[in-house]
Order: C-alpha cells, then sequence, then structure tokens
C-alpha cells in the first residue's frame, strides 16, 4: 500500500473533529469564502467549477429524458404563495420577505422563492389548453432562499444554488412515472458520476415535501456515518392544479386537472462529495466533476527539455481529459499538497530520467499508488486510471455504508446501536407517525426513507408491537 502519511498540516483530522475537518477543507481547498450576509456563502472559482461540471452532467441527462430548461421570476406574490395551503405552512418558517421597493411600501409583500411550484402553477394554467399540450416537462437552473437558522457551507445556507423540475401530465401514473424516473436519474448520476453509493426510497408522511402525496429521496451515507439527503422528487397528485385552477380538455372533451411532479438536487451534493471522498489531506474527487482530472508536474523542471516536454504532454492530455500543468517555481513538495488539498485525481510527475526514459509517473489520489507509464500509452492508460479512481472511491464509500448497517429488532436494541453507533439502521415500522416521533426522542434518530429494496426483518413493529407493514432506515442527518 503506498504511503498514507498526513501531507497536510492545516486540516484538522476528521477522527478529532469531524465538523472543523469539514470547515477547513471547504475553506483551504479554495472552495467557498464567508460573505457578510448572514448565513450566504461566496463560492470560488474552484468550487464553482465543481458545481458547473455537475450542472453540465445532469443538464445533459435531463435533456436525453425530454426535458427543456426554462426560467421563472424570484420573487412570488404572497396572495399567489397562499393559494396552496400546505404549501405554504410548510415553508412559512424559511420565508424571506420584500416589503420596500425603493423608498415605497409595496402595496404586497413579495417572497423571495424558496422554491417555485407556484410560479410554474401560474404559469402553466395559462398555457395548458389541451391533452395535446401535455406533458410539459421543464427544468430550472436558479437560486433559492430559505432562511436557516443554522448554516454550514454548501450542507445549509440561506441561498443556494439547485435545479428544480416542475412537470405537467394527464394522468397520475404518467406523473408517478416521471417521478420516479426522475429520482432514478439521480440515483444514476450520484453513482456512476459522483462516486457515491446511494439508497432510493420513499419518505415517511412526516417527512414528506410540502403539499406532496409522496415525496421519493435518495440518501447517502458520509464518512462519519450520518445520511444526506442528496436528491428528491414529489409527487403532487393534482392538488396544485386544482389551487390554481388548472384545466384542460380531456380526451373525452371533458375538463381534466393534470398530475404535478417537481424534482431537485442542489449544491448541497458538494458537501455531500467532501464528506463521502475526502481525508485529512483534502479533497478527494471523482473524476468525472473535477475541475482538474490531471495535473501535470515538471520534476527539476530547471533542466534542459523538462518544460518544454511537460508542456507537449500536457496539450496531448487536454484532448482526452481537463489536463493543467503547473510550471511555477514553487517547490515539488508543496505542489503536491497543493494538488492533494484540491483533489486531482491523478497526478503526473516527469523528470530528466522519465523523460529519457520515455515514461512519467502517475499517482492517483485516493490511494496515492503510483504507477510508471511510457508516453507512448498516455492516451490509453490516463482514462483506465481515472476509472480506476472513480472505482476505488465507489467501492470504499460502499464498503463504508456496509460496515456502518445495522438491523434492530427490537426497540431497546435500536436505542442501545444508536447510543454508540454512527450509520444507517433498519427496522421495521407499523407506519404509525407516533411511532417515528418516538424513535426521534427516544433514540434520537429519524427517518431517512422506506427503501423501494424492501426487506423482512420481522413480523411487528420493534417500538409498538403492532403489525409491520414496512422496513424502514432510521439515522442521524445533516
Amino acid at each position: 500500500m503506498a504511503d498514507q502519511k498526513k501531507m497536510v498540516e492545516a486540516i484538522t483530522s476528521m477522527e478529532e473533529d469531524f465538523a472543523k475537518w469539514y470547515t477547513d477543507i471547504v475553506k483551504k481547498a479554495d472552495l467557498i469564502d464567508y460573505s457578510t450576509v448572514r448565513g450566504c456563502m461566496v463560492i470560488r472559482p474552484y468550487g464553482y467549477a465543481i458545481w458547473e461540471n455537475i450542472q453540465h452532467l445532469l443538464d445533459a441527462r435531463f435533456k436525453e429524458t425530454g426535458h427543456e430548461n426554462v426560467y421563472m421570476p424570484m420573487f412570488i406574490p404572497e396572495s399567489l404563495l397562499q393559494k396552496e395551503k400546505d404549501h405554504v405552512e410548510g415553508f412559512a418558517p424559511e420565508v424571506a420577505w420584500v416589503t420596500h421597493g425603493g423608498s415605497e411600501k409595496l402595496a404586497e409583500r413579495l417572497c423571495v422563492r424558496p422554491t417555485s411550484e407556484t410560479l410554474f402553477c401560474e404559469h402553466y394554467a395559462k398555457i395548458i389548453k389541451s391533452y395535446r399540450d401535455l406533458p410539459k416537462l421543464y427544468n430550472q437552473w436558479c437560486s433559492v432562499v430559505r432562511w436557516e437558522k443554522t448554516t454550514r457551507p454548501f450542507l445549509r445556507t440561506c441561498e443556494f444554488l439547485w435545479q428544480e423540475g416542475h412537470t405537467m401530465h394527464e394522468t397520475g401514473e404518467e406523473a408517478l412515472e416521471e417521478t420516479e424516473r426522475m429520482l432514478n436519474v439521480y440515483a444514476d448520476f450520484c453513482e456512476k458520476s459522483l462516486a457515491i453509493p446511494v439508497t432510493k426510497g420513499r419518505k415517511t408522511k412526516k417527512e414528506q415535501f410540502a403539499g406532496a402525496e409522496a415525496t421519493y429521496t435518495i440518501e447517502a451515507m458520509m464518512h462519519d456515518g450520518k445520511a444526506l439527503q442528496s436528491g428528491t422528487s414529489h409527487y403532487f397528485g393534482d392538488g396544485f392544479a386544482r389551487a390554481f385552477d388548472i384545466t384542460f380538455q380531456g380526451r373525452d372533451n371533458k375538463p381534466q386537472y393534470p398530475h404535478q411532479t417537481s424534482w431537485g438536487l442542489s449544491t448541497r451534493i458538494i458537501g455531500a462529495i467532501i464528506m463521502t471522498h475526502g481525508d485529512d489531506n483534502g479533497l478527494v474527487l471523482p473524476p468525472d466533476i473535477a475541475p482538474i482530472q490531471v495535473i501535470v508536474l515538471p520534476i527539476a523542471q530547471h533542466k534542459e527539455g523538462v518544460l518544454e516536454k511537460a508542456n507537449e504532454v500536457t496539450e496531448r492530455l487536454k484532448k482526452i481529459c481537463r489536463a493543467k500543468i503547473d510550471d511555477s517555481d514553487n517547490s515539488a513538495g508543496w505542489k503536491f499538497s497543493e494538488y492533494e488539498m484540491k483533489g486531482v485525481p491523478l497526478r503526473l510527475e516527469m523528470g530528466p530520467r522519465d523523460i529519457e526514459s520515455n515514461q512519467c509517473v502517475l499517482v492517483r489520489r485516493d490511494n496515492r499508488e503510483k504507477t510508471i507509464v511510457s508516453l507512448d500509452e498516455l492516451e490509453a492508460r490516463v482514462p483506465e486510471l481515472l476509472r480506476a479512481v472513480h472505482d476505488g472511491l465507489y467501492d470504499k464509500a460502499l464498503a463504508n455504508r456496509e460496515a456502518r448497517t445495522y438491523t434492530a429488532l427490537t426497540f431497546d436494541e435500536l436505542k442501545e446501536l444508536a447510543a454508540c453507533k454512527s450509520g444507517f439502521f433498519k427496522t421495521m415500522w407499523c407506519g404509525d407517525e407516533a411511532c417515528e416521533l418516538k424513535v426521534k426522542e427516544d433514540a434520537g434518530l429519524t427517518s431517512r426513507c422506506m427503501p423501494f429494496e424492501q426487506e423482512h426483518l420481522s413480523d411487528v413493529c420493534p417500538i409498538c408491537g403492532k403489525p409491520a407493514k414496512t422496513s424502514i432506515i432510521w439515522g442521524k442527518a445533516y
């Protein structure tokens, strides 16, 4: 095994203080800076480049499934927000309000969008007239504002970036298919592009989105065993359509209400990447979303021919990946630490002896494994090693999840596990909210989801002893 010695002393060890470790990384890897606006962050170029790569990959998936991008206003009139009672009650504590325009008090308060269901509904009411107008498959890339009491970069901020899909369908069956299809898009993206294994499932009624009939989620486990809700997809039925009087002429020439979905993934997924893959030397980025996939470091670059060859190699690599050369006068040790911190998947080292031998050294960020590669084979070997980094990250994250997943058959067993372990806790459940509240109160755990892949662990709910209806996963979450 390659040397795993800690190279960056400025980062708090994750075993010592996981929260401080996280904060150290987002700052020292140049992902964010703090803003004078409470709860808001400045996303720096390196952090934003990660988001751009996420956006690019996801947007392509959305378009492949027939979705179009639109943009809605950032302000919502209070009267519009009030049209869907459950929805507005769910968001009321987090809403930021605009009360003045210049020096004039507004006749009606404007909400700074916490989400855009009401805006889309107002628009859909104008453009949906017939079944021929359906489905409407729209997505929006934007920022939203939720006035959070406690904030942490990427994980929970008052303003954050996201995408929100909002679709309308002729039937409930079509809308439900869309809800699950988009959850599968998120899950596939997390596993294949971010190397994060996720559990797909349905939220309990208590945890579902305000105004939704059903909320589906992908839950990821962080290195410390806590869960992170990484993407959600909601089925609204025709509730919003009725509230906003959206009707269309059906195939039977009678007026009908369309069925609606929404789904979203935000910049908190960057927090998931950090906490799933990062180590005590900094970020460890999955190759698909890394701003720099290969960093070329010329060794003894003052010697004749070294920089020329390193630049030549960099230009070759740029044709197959995101490559960059660091030809600054910083020391090799500084450069090693810098790009370890930034999580660059592959480091290419090349000195005079390597050039004489027509080779270079490729070092993986995930395990520091070194491979000597002929310069003639770079175009073949670099993609292989980038894929190996992805697979290594995924396997490590999956092993962590499996090692931290526990089964409890009694409530006492669940409480004992929760008191001394961190992870996912599987039990059966009767479906009663009273039992869900009891688990939170007595064990300090919240429901994460009822997994699509159901397990029969026993016949009874361990909390109350009544017949069980479903298996469920509990955990502590960010």
